[in-house]
């Protein structure tokens, strides 16, 4: 309902980006450009100052962007309180989740959402856990869902659930007939991990660094952007990993892969993570509430 060239132009100047205000809004990048014209055209001044490759707000365009601000606060209070009153929960929103989570976890959860709250569109966006949490800090989504710990003070972390971790191995490997194992046996094997940035690596070098062990004393022979590539990988007897138990299921049933408890149990919370927003859409509010209680039921 707002002027949607003041919506444009708040997102661009809030990412200070054409390209990823496009990508935010679902929108081209000339058709992002052309709002910002027609708003600059309205004004009669130019709102962005753009240099080699770089975009930075004139005095006219940080102006802007503060009552911007202030608009979009009045008009989500209006919007709340008005659902409120009529009990419609609609809108759009923006999820963001991290690699195991999006895979594993969040399909049945928003299934189960859309299922009661059919006039909800949700769009969700994958990431590792510090791309997510980036998004959150620059509103490029409205809620993260990660499997890390979070350090931005700034925003709000509840945790959801426990995940626990074992070590995955292939039937073959000699460790496949122990119960559990001291973490310090990761260093007499290949050893397979996730990217910089993953939840399920930063968890995997704490819990190294709390043995006293160096994480250069691990034979890494290949780092892998997600769990099923890993999961391939320890399958093909490449290496060895520490997972989420949750996310091998289905190979443990078909008998494809062997899951060794740690000697010192690994569990990491499964978190939401969003924005300390005063006003947020009533739809925000619902999912909320709607996935702390999902997380209570499901609890393992």
């Amino acid at each position: 309902m707002a002027d949607r060239r003041l919506q444009v132009f708040h997102t661009v100047a809030r990412l200070l980006s054409f390209t990823k205000a496009a990508e935010s809004l679902h929108m081209t990048q000339p058709a992002v450009t052309f709002q910002v014209r027609q708003l600059e055209e309205y004004f009669n001044t130019r709102l962005f100052d753009r240099t080699h490759n770089r975009i930075s707000l004139t005095d006219a365009g940080e102006r802007v962007f503060g009552y911007a601000d202030k608009i979009f606060v009045i008009y989500s209070e209006m919007e709340n309180s008005v659902r409120e009153l009529t009990g419609e929960v609609s809108g759009v929103l923006m999820i963001g989740a991290s690699t195991t989570i999006a895979e594993y976890m969040l399909p049945a959860l928003l299934g189960d959402f859309k299922a009661k709250y059919p006039d909800v569109n949700i769009r969700l966006q994958v990431g590792n856990t510090d791309a997510i949490v980036s998004m959150i800090e620059n509103n490029v989504i409205d809620l993260g869902v990660v499997e890390a710990s979070v350090s931005n003070k700034n925003l709000v972390v509840e945790k959801c659930r426990s995940d626990h971790m074992v070590l995955a191995v292939p039937p073959s490997h000699p460790l496949a007939g122990e119960k559990s194992v001291p973490i310090a046996r990761l260093k007499e094997f290949p050893y397979i991990c996730r990217e910089e940035g993953s939840g399920t690596r930063e968890v995997m070098l704490e819990a190294l660094a709390l043995d006293g062990i160096d994480v250069c004393e691990i034979n890494m022979v290949m780092e892998l952007g997600s769990p099923e590539a890993v999961k391939g990988a320890v399958e093909a007897d490449m290496g060895i990993s520490i997972l989420s138990r949750a996310t091998i299921n289905k190979e443990l049933l078909l008998g494809t892969l062997v899951a060794i408890d740690l000697d010192h149990s690994i569990d990491r919370p499964f978190s939401f993570v969003h924005q300390k927003q005063k006003f947020r859409l009533r739809a925000m509010e619902t999912l909320l509430e709607f996935a702390r209680d999902y997380c209570q039921d499901n609890q393992k």
